[in-house]
């Protein structure tokens, strides 16, 4: 038809192996016949991105056609992993591709596992960021992911003689086969600079930000399949790279050097994830890469909705802005400024117009995650920012004065600024003024911000603060991660449970059916012995599927507990070979987890994980009972091949610590039983799963709290009155764990009997090991546990992310799905010639 252009990529067999073998040829310059692994992935990839880029610019139309609002996800952190084989299944077309590849002589697992792990996250809560784009997608809600394309992600984690050594993890050189750049998009950041106060021409006040140095952000879109590949949404990170690729007159002036070491400076904002903050210049960095995100993802969103509107009456309904956690918080002064300085919005709606649109996710109590920046670092960087600061601080205390006259206490507490020395800015307090919703993200979460971290703000605002509990995507975390409890589950309940959940409920009858128990544990079996081969492969430790797989596999972090874990395993293995007490069940303990570089206590953890392992395989006593076993390099690929293998889920944070946990999720949805304290969503998991069917141990939050206001935890006390938790920690006084390292581990001895030992590991020690003895006697009953392992599984569905987003988007976001239509579902995608973007995507094929 003249004046429309329709393009049709297909989907059958036949014409996906004449994609890749077209990529082969056009892309990579090689024929089927001489291609290598690495080829046939990229042409794969670029075949399965053919196919995206076609859906997403059907969404987009059909975005712009209904005029839907739009939901911005601003997070310092994506932990996407590896993304083919997850579009292959989303989109349906996995068996297809699979028979495309035996033609070339491979098979789809192979040449999924080419791909590297896209580590643009620490750990849950870039995770988290990852299945909330999932979500979105498959929801059809217009919803879009704003972060950082760091050019190394979070460090590859290599174990030497039991230490952890950090190298760098360079996911950038498999970017091509992922993302589309938007070098058209790219937007200029101001940073550093003066205030010049001047007036305008009606006698106004107008500061002017003036002399500042310039980056830009160039954007890089990686879509983002919703199941059944129809939605097709993006995540779009920033790169940064300098104004011009040299100052030119410091070039002419030949100071070539120079030249050069500015246009580094640029690109570094975006260089690393999490640079070091222990010094000044680290500290800097950060703060840059905050504003740098908040800076360009503002930028593009003000420049799309500006396509449709000529004024910003409309932006709050057009536009919602959830910041995921404390790091961009800086959004509020950024949008402020945006609106007040370069639209000429009056101050007082500009405010109205910032705090309807942005909404804020707290994920941690913890004071070092609660951000604060010095005064005079943001004086320096961005001088008109902390002006804005000022105002909105000046702004939101005068309300606090009327409401609470001469109360200066809860002035000082609510304070934007923190008096010093040195002065700081509370980005948290920011936030919460900023945003028009603060959400937890766990019951036990919200309840403790509005009861200890925010409760002047929840006096002030109660009805601002909500509870979004997490949750996880299916299709990773089932569908991709264990295909086979997949298929089984399809077998006996229909297809239809990865988008609705809640269906899983439909299993319960089958955990009393002898032969689907006896299916679901052949299912978990295979999944136990694949596993030994990754261990074997990774860390040369032999272990049998046969034995109870006992998992802690997250962060290492004081709060989370690993050393309470292991002081568990010392304890039965000091039981076993002094005692005489075997375990009525072999156990494998499987540990993984980063420790950040600087972060020396878990470091030592991780050590000490290793050589207690060592211990255990070379006391001929033990080493038939108990294994230990840490595989190193923990990514979302390396949870993808544990959490389906484990029977037991060890989820054993400090009551109090964990705003929620999504880890505790993964490994109920696939089967295991949780061992865990009353933190985070474990105290959800247990009410939706049965105590029964949920180990449960240590003291709760509020019993911890009661004891920290007394002062009445004594560790001390407890050491004396208890011989085995004696007897334990004399072990790590003693060198029995590191005799080739004398006193390695003496240091435990005096932090776990200190008064102020914040984490409570020997309160809740004794609770915590005869949990431990419970569930294993449990393991040995079979009929028993896979009853309870699959009512873990039929209960679970309350979790999905899809739940999560549905919240959001009712609650806080005001944000509907937008469907394919019919159009759509036909396969033919149409082109307006007078859209140039349409044009050019058009010729590019």
């Amino acid at each position: 038809m003249e004046g429309e252009l329709y393009v049709r990529l297909g989907y059958t067999m036949d014409a996906l192996y004449r994609s890749i073998t077209r990529h082969l040829a056009y892309s990579l310059g090689v024929v089927p016949t001489q291609a290598s692994k690495r080829d046939i992935y990229l042409a794969l990839s670029y075949s399965v991105r053919d196919r995206l880029l076609e859906k997403m610019l059907k969404t987009n139309q059909r975005y712009e056609d209904s005029g839907a609002k739009r939901l911005y996800y601003l997070s310092m952190e994506f932990l996407i992993g590896r993304s083919l084989a997850n579009n292959l299944r989303a989109m349906k077309i996995y068996d297809q591709v699979a028979e495309a590849l035996q033609l070339l002589g491979t098979d789809v697992e192979t040449i999924c596992d080419q791909e590297r792990d896209a580590a643009l996250g620490n750990g849950g809560l870039g995770r988290l960021a990852a299945c909330f784009l999932d979500s979105m997608a498959s929801l059809d809600m217009p919803g879009f992911g704003y972060g950082l394309h760091y050019d190394y992600g979070l460090f590859e984690q290599d174990i030497s003689n039991g230490y952890q050594r950090e190298k760098p993890d360079s996911w950038i050189s498999e970017a091509p086969a992922l993302q589309v750049e938007r070098a058209d998009a790219a937007c200029i950041v101001p940073m550093y600079g003066r205030i010049e106060e001047t007036k305008d021409k009606w006698g106004r006040h107008n500061p002017l930000w003036l002399g500042w140095n310039l980056v830009t952000g160039v954007p890089y879109d990686i879509p983002i399949a919703g199941y059944g590949g129809l939605t097709v949404n993006r995540l779009r990170l920033f790169a940064a790279r300098p104004s011009t690729e040299f100052d030119i007159k410091i070039f002419n002036e030949g100071d070539y050097l120079r030249a050069v070491e500015q246009k580094i400076e640029s690109e570094k904002i975006s260089k690393i994830l999490y640079p070091k903050d222990s010094y000044e210049a680290g500290r800097e960095l950060r703060l840059i890469q905050e504003y740098f995100l908040v800076a360009c993802s503002l930028n593009d969103i003000v420049r799309t909705y500006e396509k449709d509107y000529s004024d910003f009456n409309k932006f709050p309904e057009k536009v919602a802005i959830q910041l995921n956690d404390t790091h961009p918080a800086l959004a509020v002064a950024e949008l402020m400024r945006i609106l007040v300085d370069q639209k000429w919005v009056p101050w007082e709606r500009a405010w109205d117009i910032t705090n309807r649109t942005i909404a804020y996710t707290n994920h941690t109590l913890l004071p070092e995650a609660l951000e604060k920046w010095p005064e005079s670092l943001l004086a320096r960087l961005l001088p008109r920012h902390l002006q804005f600061i000022y105002d909105i601080n000046q702004q939101f205390l005068d309300r606090v004065v009327t409401l609470w006259p001469g109360d200066v206490d809860r002035m000082r507490n609510m304070s934007i600024m923190e008096e010093g020395p040195p002065r700081q800015v509370r980005m948290a307090n920011l936030a919460i003024v900023g945003a028009h919703s603060v959400n937890g993200v766990s019951a036990l979460h919200t309840d403790l911000i509005k009861k200890s971290l925010a409760p002047n703000f929840f006096e002030m605002w109660p009805e601002r603060f909500n509870n979004k509990t997490n949750g996880i995507t299916p299709r990773r975390w089932l569908c991709v991660a264990n295909p086979n409890l997949h298929d089984l589950i399809e077998d006996a309940i229909g297809p239809g449970f990865v988008t609705d959940l809640e269906r899983l409920r439909e299993l319960e009858p089958f955990a009393e059916d002898p032969a689907f128990c006896e299916k679901f544990m052949q299912v978990k079996h295979g999944n136990k012995e694949r596993l030994k081969d990754v261990i074997f492969n990774t860390t040369v430790v032999e272990v049998d599927p046969a034995s109870l797989f006992d998992v802690q596999v997250k962060r290492i972090h004081e709060y989370k507990r690993q050393l309470m874990n292991v002081l568990g395993i010392i304890w039965e293995y000091l039981a076993l070979t002094e005692d005489g007490v075997e375990p009525v069940s072999p156990k494998t303990f499987i540990f993984a987890g980063k420790a950040a570089p600087g972060y020396w206590a878990a470091k030592q953890l991780i050590k000490l994980i290793h050589n207690v392992g060592n211990t255990i395989e070379d006391d001929p006593k033990a080493r038939d009972f108990l294994k230990v076993a840490f595989a190193p390099n923990f990514r979302v690929t390396l949870a993808e091949q544990i959490i389906p293998a484990a029977d037991i889920s060890q989820q054993i944070s400090t009551a109090g610590f964990e705003a929620s946990g999504t880890g505790n999720m993964k490994f109920a949805l696939n089967g295991a039983l949780t061992i865990g304290t009353m933190d985070g969503a474990n105290i959800e998991i247990s009410q939706k799963v049965g105590r029964e069917n949920i180990y449960i141990c240590g003291l709760t939050a509020y019993e911890i709290e009661k004891m920290k206001r007394a002062g009445s935890y004594k560790p001390k006390a407890m050491y004396d009155k208890h011989p085995m938790i004696k007897r334990v920690v004399d072990s790590l006084a003693s060198d029995r764990f590191c005799p080739r390292e004398s006193g390695l581990f003496a240091w435990l001895k005096d932090y776990l009997l200190a008064d102020n030992e914040m984490f409570f590991h020997l309160a809740d020690l004794e609770s915590y090991v005869k949990t431990r003895e419970l569930s294993t006697q449990e393991y040995v009953d079979k009929t028993l546990w896979a009853k309870k392992a699959i009512l873990n599984v039929a209960r679970v569905g309350h979790f999905s992310s899809d739940r999560t987003i549905r919240q959001y988007a009712e609650e806080i976001w005001d944000l509907v799905a937008i469907p394919p239509t019919e159009a759509e579902k036909s396969g033919k995608l149409k082109y307006t010639p007078s859209d140039p973007s349409s044009i050019a995507t058009a010729r590019a094929w």
